[in-house]
Protein backbone atom coordinates (compact mmCIF):
# COMPACT_ATOMS: atom_id res chain seq x y z
CA UNK A 1 0.00 0.00 0.00
CA UNK A 2 1.26 3.20 -1.04
CA UNK A 3 1.76 6.10 2.10
CA UNK A 4 0.26 9.47 1.38
CA UNK A 5 3.01 11.12 0.23
CA UNK A 6 3.25 9.42 -3.14
CA UNK A 7 -0.49 10.23 -4.15
CA UNK A 8 -0.89 14.13 -2.57
CA UNK A 9 -0.32 16.82 -4.84
CA UNK A 10 0.44 20.11 -3.68
CA UNK A 11 -0.04 23.62 -5.51
CA UNK A 12 3.03 25.20 -6.54
CA UNK A 13 3.26 28.90 -5.46
CA UNK A 14 4.45 31.17 -7.90
CA UNK A 15 6.75 33.77 -6.72
CA UNK A 16 4.74 37.07 -6.34
CA UNK A 17 4.69 39.20 -9.72
CA UNK A 18 6.65 42.79 -9.17
CA UNK A 19 4.55 45.70 -10.14
CA UNK A 20 5.80 47.35 -13.30
CA UNK A 21 7.57 50.39 -12.91
CA UNK A 22 5.60 52.35 -15.24
CA UNK A 23 2.47 51.65 -13.27
CA UNK A 24 3.82 52.60 -10.01
CA UNK A 25 5.21 55.87 -11.71
CA UNK A 26 2.02 56.27 -13.04
CA UNK A 27 0.22 55.88 -9.15
CA UNK A 28 2.77 58.35 -7.57
CA UNK A 29 2.63 60.76 -10.86
CA UNK A 30 -1.36 61.34 -10.33
CA UNK A 31 -0.86 61.18 -6.48
CA UNK A 32 1.31 63.93 -6.54
CA UNK A 33 -0.56 65.86 -8.82
CA UNK A 34 -3.95 65.88 -6.72
CA UNK A 35 -2.75 66.24 -3.55
CA UNK A 36 -2.71 62.44 -2.55
CA UNK A 37 -4.56 60.02 -3.67
CA UNK A 38 -6.83 56.45 -2.97
CA UNK A 39 -7.50 54.00 -4.47
CA UNK A 40 -9.91 51.31 -5.46
CA UNK A 41 -9.32 47.87 -7.06
CA UNK A 42 -11.66 46.44 -9.11
CA UNK A 43 -11.26 42.87 -10.34
CA UNK A 44 -12.29 43.38 -14.71
CA UNK A 45 -11.91 39.15 -15.37
CA UNK A 46 -9.44 38.23 -18.28
CA UNK A 47 -8.27 41.94 -18.33
CA UNK A 48 -7.08 41.84 -14.85
CA UNK A 49 -7.99 44.56 -11.84
CA UNK A 50 -8.46 47.95 -12.58
CA UNK A 51 -6.93 50.70 -10.36
CA UNK A 52 -9.44 53.30 -9.82
CA UNK A 53 -7.54 56.08 -8.08
CA UNK A 54 -9.74 59.39 -6.32
CA UNK A 55 -7.29 62.09 -5.85
CA UNK A 56 -7.99 64.31 -2.67
CA UNK A 57 -9.38 67.77 -5.60
CA UNK A 58 -11.62 65.09 -6.87
CA UNK A 59 -10.41 64.24 -9.86
CA UNK A 60 -10.27 60.57 -10.94
CA UNK A 61 -8.09 57.99 -13.51
CA UNK A 62 -7.87 54.75 -13.63
CA UNK A 63 -4.79 52.72 -14.55
CA UNK A 64 -4.97 48.38 -15.48
CA UNK A 65 -2.57 46.06 -13.94
CA UNK A 66 -2.27 41.72 -14.49
CA UNK A 67 -4.24 41.18 -11.60
CA UNK A 68 -5.54 42.13 -8.23
CA UNK A 69 -2.22 41.87 -6.23
CA UNK A 70 -0.07 43.16 -8.71
CA UNK A 71 -2.12 46.15 -8.13
CA UNK A 72 -2.31 46.17 -4.38
CA UNK A 73 1.52 45.90 -4.77
CA UNK A 74 1.71 48.70 -7.13
CA UNK A 75 -0.36 51.07 -4.79
CA UNK A 76 1.54 49.75 -1.62
CA UNK A 77 4.90 51.09 -3.41
CA UNK A 78 3.78 54.40 -4.68
CA UNK A 79 1.96 54.99 -1.26
CA UNK A 80 -1.47 54.79 -2.00
CA UNK A 81 -4.01 53.97 0.11
CA UNK A 82 -6.46 51.06 -0.80
CA UNK A 83 -9.88 51.07 -0.01
CA UNK A 84 -11.87 47.74 -0.03
CA UNK A 85 -14.86 49.00 -1.16
CA UNK A 86 -16.46 52.07 -2.82
CA UNK A 87 -16.92 53.87 0.61
CA UNK A 88 -19.80 56.95 0.33
CA UNK A 89 -17.22 59.67 1.41
CA UNK A 90 -15.14 58.59 -1.40
CA UNK A 91 -17.53 58.75 -4.24
CA UNK A 92 -18.58 62.07 -3.00
CA UNK A 93 -15.13 63.29 -2.94
CA UNK A 94 -15.14 62.06 -6.96
CA UNK A 95 -15.48 65.00 -9.39
CA UNK A 96 -16.97 63.49 -13.18
CA UNK A 97 -15.79 65.99 -16.00
CA UNK A 98 -18.75 67.48 -17.80
CA UNK A 99 -17.53 65.47 -21.01
CA UNK A 100 -18.20 61.91 -18.84
CA UNK A 101 -20.95 62.73 -17.48
CA UNK A 102 -22.24 63.68 -21.29
CA UNK A 103 -21.01 60.33 -23.11
CA UNK A 104 -23.06 58.83 -19.91
CA UNK A 105 -26.26 60.84 -20.85
CA UNK A 106 -25.38 59.37 -24.54
CA UNK A 107 -25.24 55.54 -23.61
CA UNK A 108 -28.74 56.44 -21.51
CA UNK A 109 -30.25 57.77 -24.34
CA UNK A 110 -29.28 55.02 -26.52
CA UNK A 111 -31.03 52.08 -24.75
Amino acid sequence: MADGSDTTLTAQQAAPAQAPNGLVSGIKSFAAGHGGAKAVIEYVGKRGARIVLVGEDGAWADQFADDTVVARQACATAGVTVENTWERELMDQMRPSNDLWRSMARRTMAR
